[in-house]
């Protein structure tokens, strides 16, 4: 069972940045692939990016590309979201996910391709 924990969000105001680190648990990090999802007060679930496992490639949601960047280092089993050029929209509990198993890239950002979730950290973004 992978067990995730996040941390890093909190509060600041537009324009700004936080980063966000999300600690894995198990021997096999590197095979997972690692992706974040916010979730706003009313609003369904949304993806915001994953890394692919190993290759170093990442997908992004059109509303953060050129301001978020995902990362991953494999020897601390741990994924970063490095958040720019914050706005107000970005106000949500980000929460990361982690896929074990083999699949398309396709499904990816759908919640329901990852087998474990991390509790979310709060990202505030103040006008």
């Amino acid at each position: 069972q992978v067990q995730l924990v996040e941390s890093g969000g909190g509060l600041v105001q537009a324009g700004g940045s936080l980063r966000l680190s999300c600690v894995a648990s198990g021997p096999s990090f590197s095979s997972y692939y690692m992706g974040w999802f916010r979730q706003a007060p009313g609003k369904e679930r949304e993806f915001v990016a994953v890394a692919y496992r190993s290759s170093g490639s990442a997908d992004y949601a059109g509303s953060v590309k050129g301001r978020f960047t995902i990362s991953r280092d494999n020897a601390k089993n741990t994924v970063y979201l490095q958040m720019n050029s914050l706005k107000p929209e970005d106000t949500a509990v980000y929460s990361c996910a982690a896929r074990t198993l083999s699949i398309s890239g396709t499904y990816l950002a759908r919640p329901s391709a990852y087998d474990a979730w991390g509790q979310g950290t709060q990202v505030t973004v103040s006008s």
